[in-house]
């Protein structure tokens, strides 16, 4: 069995485009939890979806429209926001910026 990786240094990873025309790369992972980094240009777009991990999210940069089980907020850096499980949610890129996602369990869908 492989160790787990246990730290990330700034800049690692490999950018895999999303379906929806953004970003994203795994930062670390475990079994029970991921965080995976995600970047927008301005007027990007996270469709709307759901899936049964929880979610806690971080606006490391930019300003995000963020909707969640059809309400919406307008978020800078440094504000958050949690998805429970199924709950559909999205956001627009009002400005270039960046999320960092933590879900659990880990997004296997994300590792392939």
């Amino acid at each position: 069995m492989t160790a787990t990786k246990l730290f990330r240094h700034a800049g690692e990873g490999a950018w895999t485009p999303t379906p929806d025309g953004n970003r994203r790369r795994v930062l670390l992972h475990t079994d029970e939890l991921m965080m995976v980094e995600f970047a927008f240009d301005k007027g990007g777009i996270g469709a709307l979806h759901s899936h049964p991990h929880v979610q806690a999210s971080y606006v490391a940069q930019g300003r995000f429209e963020v909707t969640i089980d059809g309400r919406s907020e307008i978020l800078d850096a440094g504000s958050s926001f949690i998805v429970p499980s199924n709950l559909v949610h999205g956001v627009k890129a009002l400005e270039a910026g960046r999320l960092v996602d933590s879900f659990t369990p880990h997004r296997a869908d994300f590792l392939g």
